[in-house]
């Protein structure tokens, strides 16, 4: 080890550029369902559990949002029973 460093070229902040369209967050998981996530990746041949959890968040949200079809039939309904009435 040197006696002394010299940082007056070091800079401050994270190593690794923050990937765009990313953010970094803590999240706290409850360890069952981390650790099923970390053995899907791990029967797959490897990967990465993050990405597995983003893809299984992405299912989530498009499987909440109603199709297009299903939203013109229920506002049309709801606008013929209101001039009806």
């Amino acid at each position: 080890m040197e006696a002394e460093y010299d940082f007056s070229q070091g800079k401050r902040g994270a190593i690794e550029p923050v990937v765009a369209g990313k953010s970094r967050i803590t999240i706290r998981l409850d360890d069952d369902v981390l650790a099923w996530f970390r053995e899907q990746v791990h029967a797959a041949g490897g990967g990465n559990y993050q990405t597995s959890i983003n893809e299984a968040l992405r299912q989530h949200i498009q499987q909440q949002r109603e199709p297009l079809e299903t939203t013109l039939r229920r506002v049309l309904r709801e606008e013929l029973e209101r001039v009806g009435k």
